[in-house]
């Protein structure tokens, strides 16, 4: 394995663990963060050269416990041999499974700028069963284009394509200050999950799954290392 990937997981290792102890589902939160690392790492090997790999052999790799590392994947439903470890094959089908990227989850994405343009260019979207099938924006300069074949509508039909595609998840990625009300429209046309990319915390009614990735905050945490 890269240096450099072997790094990042021990970095995120260190970052789950100091996590709060949320649980969806009854699994631990931190658990199905994990599960996207392991997935990419077990991607990495050849395995027309080794089929089969053991929890201690994957925390040796990633700088993980190995004890954490079984009850992980204890919550798939890969079957690990004594002395022999899991098939690396049945064990990403597996993991797959758990994340539900075997499922398709359609969402919308408001805001084609140029954060909302580069995840409408991302393709690693469809390999996890997620996928973006319209964005929306205001500015007439995009409206009517297409970005890596998703069309840009006016956020005016917003509402009532929500409510035609039975759309349940939202994107967003515009500014600080449209964030909210983005955030309130989306609620109201049915959105249940939201994705905010906007640099602000937003507010919603209970019930309503939201996620935060601020990138501006990565970023503060890593300049301040550097210093």
């Amino acid at each position: 394995m890269p240096h450099e990937l072997k790094k990042y997981f021990f970095i995120r290792n260190k970052m789950d663990s100091a996590q709060n102890k949320k649980t969806v589902r009854g699994i631990p939160e931190p658990t199905i963060r994990r599960m996207p690392l392991y997935l990419s790492y077990l991607k990495t090997i050849d395995t027309t050269q080794r089929e089969n790999i053991s929890a201690p052999a994957i925390a040796k790799d990633l700088g993980f416990d190995s004890t954490q590392i079984t009850k992980d994947l204890g919550y798939t439903e890969a079957i690990g041999k004594t002395r022999v470890g899991f098939n690396i094959e049945e064990l990403i089908k597996a993991i797959e499974i758990f994340l539900g990227y075997n499922k398709k989850n359609k969402a919308f994405l408001i805001g084609a700028g140029s954060l909302g343009t580069a995840l409408l260019k991302y393709g690693g979207f469809a390999e996890s069963g997620f996928n973006i099938v319209a964005a929306f924006d205001k500015n007439p300069s995009v409206i009517g284009k297409q970005i890596n074949g998703i069309e840009i509508f006016n956020i005016k039909k917003f509402q009532n394509l929500v409510s035609r595609l039975h759309i349940t998840i939202g994107i967003i990625t515009v500014s600080d200050e449209s964030a909210q009300s983005i955030a309130d429209l989306m609620v109201k046309s049915g959105i249940t999950a939201i994705w905010n990319f906007a640099p602000t915390p937003i507010k919603v009614r209970e019930g309503i799954i939201v996620e935060n990735t601020s990138i501006y905050s990565n970023l503060a945490v890593l300049i301040k290392k550097i210093q």
